[in-house]
């Protein structure tokens, strides 16, 4: 290297250095500058950018905003802050650097948590009365007219987490549990009757009010159009009972019934 790089790199060291102390530097696990940042950005900036800076009246997403994601402790949006966009709106706000570097801190984790946000853990959420829920389940519920507690729920309080229990009550059809709606002994089935007489039963497949398609017990495709009530549709569906449930559930019910359930070990 060069004397005249040398010095370059010395002065361009030193000049950084002499910088640092305006940007303050955030322990690792520290909650509290991104606690200040969200106080000075709700104070500040959330009339036009939302409170979650997720946007709002006349401002943008900065959660999404490539200035931010490429920002280190405020070095991006400080200057924007400062200096405002006249052209966009924008005001100029006179904040601190350690107030430009919190609010830094504060739209980093709000990006962090939103990418994150399928590993989010589902707390307590039994909260309901497990004998009242053994009421509803064997009166008003009607759910002992079909299930049995020694039968089909046997253990069902050890095989599944209490989020998934509560997913079978509030979705029936089975998809929280990564299966298929087409599938098993709770799919859907059709039975298609032609103006000819002729009927074709199977799963169902795709329905619509132009066209109705379902496979048979051989495994073969088999599609309709539809015009009207031609041909004739009959589908049947399994869980309807649940279906049907869903517009008669209160919310205590549901938190009663899932407190039962979660017995049933």
């Amino acid at each position: 290297m060069s004397h005249r790089r040398r010095t370059i790199g010395v002065a361009m060291a030193l000049l950084a250095g002499a910088t640092l102390p305006l940007i303050a530097q955030t322990p690792p696990g520290d909650p509290r500058p991104i606690e200040r940042g969200q106080k000075t950005f709700v104070t500040t900036c959330s009339f036009c950018h939302g409170t979650r800076a997720n946007g709002g009246q006349g401002g943008p997403d900065l959660l999404r905003s490539v200035l931010v994601l490429d920002d280190n402790h405020g070095d991006k949006i400080g200057p924007v802050i400062l200096n405002g966009r006249p052209g966009a709106g924008m005001p100029k706000f006179s904040l601190a650097p350690s107030q430009i570097s919190d609010i830094a801190d504060f739209l980093h984790n709000s990006i962090h948590a939103a990418a994150e946000r399928g590993g989010y853990q589902i707390l307590n959420i039994v909260t309901g009365n497990a004998k009242a829920g053994q009421a509803y389940f064997d009166g008003a519920g009607k759910c002992a007219t079909c299930h049995s507690v020694a039968g089909d729920l046997k253990g069902i309080g050890s095989k599944h987490d209490p989020a998934a229990l509560q997913g079978m009550i509030l979705m029936p059809r089975g998809d929280h549990r990564g299966q298929s709606a087409r599938t098993g002994s709770t799919a859907l089935t059709v039975t298609v009757t032609l103006a000819s007489g002729r009927t074709f039963s199977g799963a169902l497949e795709a329905i619509d009010d132009f066209s109705v398609a379902l496979r048979d017990s051989k495994g073969e495709y088999h599609s309709f159009t539809r015009n009207g009530d031609v041909p004739a549709v009959e589908v049947n569906d399994p869980l309807k009972v649940h279906s049907d449930m869903l517009t008669r559930y209160t919310d205590a019910d549901i938190h009663n019934l899932l407190a039962y359930l979660v017995t049933l070990k």
